[in-house]
């Protein structure tokens, strides 16, 4: 996305909120329209005071000074609000795309953004680029039409001084193109240097247990420093280019400044005009300096900024994941069966799945089994459509997956992994998690009873509504995947995937594991992945899977009895 499309889309949000724009661009207008009546002013009363006389009580001065000075404020004071309000409301609506277009991105988004990154773009960057926006947007608006009303009163006092003001314009706009196009290079680079910097910081958040058990404390800190060097040099790159703005505006503006100061002096000794008439002509010069200025200073703040929303932007135009589906299944029985199914990840030198058959009928439990990378979690990545198939077929009772809503698709499915995730929150908000029904207190406690966790929840002074920390940090590991199956009871799926649930569990959790898999045999289609056999004896099929198809199949004792591949596994665990 280049510039000019990030300015498009950033217009689109402004778009319907120009009402509330135009108030502020009205106040900020009336604000400069007082700025030439302060220098008309000092002509007057000079004027008036030193060869007439004043004509009206001296007391009235300073209360027209104060008021011009009042108005001037208050207008000022209202347009900034007034601004900032429909500023607030444009970044409101953009967290709200950004959000919306990270929940519904194809999974493949997230292979590429870390979590800290997209903290850093949803609510972060918005605030950060809006912020500058329309502090630039507010400084173009009250500085340019304060300018123009300056130099209108300075063409109507003296025009031929005030068109000898533009001799350094051509210029000052060549050395500021330069500058900028400066600016944009080393901001892009900043943007990425800080994204980096988040990812590193992100990366340690998370995995702390990782780093503090590999004792890789002063490893990370390098990989930080070197990461937060690299940025503070692109930072201070950025600055230089910034900083370059200001002194050669204001050297080239000088030049048409002092060649107008003299002329407007020479004049004066020439008697060519009132001593008011140069007051005031000189006066409002000076003040028309501050404006431009601050218009010079701008491009930096809006070149940071589209470089912010152009990473934003990009989040937004993440490609959705695809959901063609046009049927819906109100209720379902949990027949599953791939056909010929083949997925080969994008980049991958072999495929995932490769001619896979598989018939898993309602009600039965199935147990996928095989070495790692033989396509046992494409199996349930495909079935949720997290992964499409190259070739092939997978229906839902007798339907094709592709052909219904992946809303209506997926709530059928009950998953429980190995890789528990948790929301803040209380423990019956996690069970009852996203139910369109909302919270069944009485349906909450036999969930956590049949999880058998219901006696914890009885040593918690707030029972189920105690909050459970940052991704259940407040429980044990054995806790929390127990709290995940309460959360999967409560869905009350007809097929359940248990996605090596049992692998990281001591035998009490894992007893417990096994007896929910026991309670829902026969009433529910039961999908078991592990590596730990113990987990998988009972199943009514076990299909043992290699280079993404399925090897062998049956029920243990015959898979035992033809002494291939299982038989193998069997064998080297029981040795461990």
């Amino acid at each position: 996305m280049n510039y000019k499309a990030t300015f498009q889309t950033l217009f689109a949000y402004m778009r319907p909120l120009w009402r509330t724009f135009a108030v502020g661009v009205a106040c900020f207008l009336l604000s400069s329209a007082v700025e030439p009546a302060v220098p008309a002013l000092f002509k007057k009363l000079i004027d008036s005071g030193f060869k007439e006389g004043l004509k009206y009580p001296l007391w009235v001065v300073p209360i027209v000074v104060i008021g011009l000075f009042a108005v001037r404020g208050l207008f000022n004071f209202a347009g900034t609000y007034v601004m900032s309000h429909a500023s607030s409301l444009m970044v409101l609506n953009l967290r709200r795309d950004l959000m919306r277009a990270l929940l519904r991105a194809d999974a493949k988004l997230f292979t590429t953004i870390s979590p800290g990154i997209a903290v850093a773009k949803i609510i972060n960057d918005p605030q950060a680029a809006s912020g500058a926006l329309s502090s630039s947007v507010i400084s173009i608006i009250r500085d340019a039409s304060t300018l123009i009303f300056l130099v209108s009163y300075l063409l109507y006092l003296n025009p031929q001084l005030t068109l000898l003001a533009f001799v350094s314009m051509p210029l000052l706009g060549v050395s500021v193109k330069v500058i900028r196009k400066r600016l944009t290079k080393v901001g892009e680079a900043q943007y990425l240097a800080q994204m980096k910097l988040v990812t590193t910081v992100d990366d340690n958040a998370r995995a702390w247990r990782v780093v503090r058990t590999f004792d890789a404390v002063d490893f990370e800190l390098h990989r930080f420093d070197t990461a937060a060097i690299h940025h503070r040099r692109m930072t201070m790159k950025q600055v230089v280019a910034s900083a370059l703005v200001t002194p050669v505006t204001q050297v080239l503006a000088a030049v048409g400044v002092s060649i107008i100061l003299t002329l407007a002096i020479w004049q004066a000794s020439q008697g060519s005009s009132t001593v008011g008439e140069f007051v005031s002509f000189i006066t409002a010069l000076l003040m028309a300096i501050s404006p431009m200025r601050h218009l010079t200073d701008i491009s930096t703040p809006i070149s940071g900024a589209l470089i912010t929303m152009k990473g934003a932007f990009e989040l937004i135009n993440t490609p959705p994941e695809p959901d063609n589906g046009t049927q819906t299944l109100p209720t379902c029985q949990g027949n599953i069966a791939f056909k010929h199914v083949r997925l080969q990840y994008e980049g991958a030198s072999v495929p995932a799945l490769n001619d896979l058959n598989l018939r898993i009928p309602a009600g039965e439990t199935i147990a996928l089994v095989g070495s790692s990378g033989a396509g046992k979690s494409t199996v349930v990545s495909a079935l949720l459509r997290f992964a499409n198939p190259d070739s092939g077929e997978i229906t839902l009772d007798g339907i094709p997956i592709d052909q219904l809503k992946l809303a209506s698709l997926r709530r059928h499915f009950a998953v429980v992994s190995q890789d528990i995730i948790l929301f803040e929150g209380s423990m019956a908000e996690n069970v009852a998690y996203a139910s369109p029904l909302g919270l069944d207190r009485a349906k909450v406690e036999n969930c956590l009873k049949a999880a058998n966790l219901w006696n914890h929840v009885l040593t918690l002074p707030e029972g189920m509504d105690a909050n459970i920390g940052t991704n259940g940090s407040k429980l044990s590991g054995g806790q929390r995947q127990r709290l995940a199956i309460a959360r999967a009871l409560y869905r009350d799926a007809a097929v359940w995937i248990f996605d090596e649930a049992t692998s990281a569990l001591d035998s009490e959790s894992e007893a417990v594991v096994q007896r929910s898999i026991e309670d829902l045999r026969g009433s529910k289609t039961l999908i078991l992945i592990a590596h730990r056999l113990s987990t998988i004896r009972n199943a009514d099929t076990i299909y043992v899977m290699s280079d993404g198809k399925v090897a062998e199949q049956g029920t243990h004792s015959e898979l035992i009895a033809q002494q291939g591949l299982y038989a193998g596994m069997v064998k080297i665990q029981s040795a461990a």
